[in-house]
């Protein structure tokens, strides 16, 4: 399968020092426990763990030069969406790793080749040989092609959501929590009203919003949630969730 090697090379524009380190990347365990005996021929699963801690590493750079104004709670976030399954798997479709997996026979009709565990896995699995191959900026540069790409697409899908949604799945992935919305003042004739509401979530005020009708003041809130230090809040949120309990 040497031509693989090479045609894949080409995809990735990159010439790799070691071809052999690609071919481990490529080779999901399925492959190796239908050969008669492996040789103790090393699946991706090593690479795979070191290319997750390399885009890990570069992710938090990126995101934390790029935006310079904003809180650990924010960045976290967007760290998550750019390394996560569906993330990197749509990447590694675009790469067409799939056509150049080593896969057993069971795995391959099983649909292996476009499964997001797999393909998420062999693109962590291809930055960790990269890494390996010629360290950390190649690796750097490598990975920032797509997760440009990729951050772009996201904000442009987050910016398309309410901001009650985004900061309701937020609190509950990163707390088990559900922000709470509550009036504090309501002023002005009816046809004219004006709603203050706050949004607490466990025993934290993390904004305040002002509108014509409440939920117009809570999407207000919820949005300076958002934009608040959520990440160095998490202490005192577990806190009050412990006390809630």
């Amino acid at each position: 399968m040497a031509h693989t090697l090479t045609d894949i090379q080409r995809i990735l524009d990159v010439r790799f020092k070691q071809p052999e380190l690609l071919q481990e990347a490529l080779t999901h365990r399925s492959f190796l426990n239908e050969l008669p005996t492996n040789m103790g021929a090393p699946d991706n699963e090593r690479l795979e763990f070191l290319g997750d801690a390399v885009l890990a590493l570069t992710t938090a750079e990126y995101l934390y030069q790029r935006f310079r104004d904003l809180a650990e709670g924010p960045l976290t976030n967007l760290r998550a969406a750019l390394v996560r399954q569906e993330a990197l798997a749509r990447i590694a479709r675009q790469l067409n790793l799939g056509e150049y997996l080593y896969l057993g026979r069971g795995e391959d009709i099983g649909g292996g080749r476009n499964r997001p565990a797999i393909l998420c896995a062999t693109f962590e699995a291809v930055i960790g040989a990269l890494y390996l191959d010629q360290g950390l900026e190649v690796a750097r540069e490598f990975w920032l092609r797509y997760a440009i790409q990729e951050l772009d697409r996201i904000q442009r899908t987050e910016g398309q959501r309410d901001s009650k949604s985004m900061l309701q799945e937020q609190s509950q992935g990163a707390w088990q929590l559900t922000p709470v919305y509550r009036t504090v003042s309501e002023q002005g004739p009816d046809h004219a009203k004006e709603f203050t509401v706050e949004v607490w979530i466990g025993e934290r005020n993390l904004g305040r919003g002002t509108g014509h009708s409440k939920q117009s003041a809570e999407q207000v809130a919820a949005q300076a949630a958002l934009e608040s230090t959520l990440g160095t809040e998490s202490a005192g949120l577990s806190t009050g969730a412990s006390k809630k309990g």
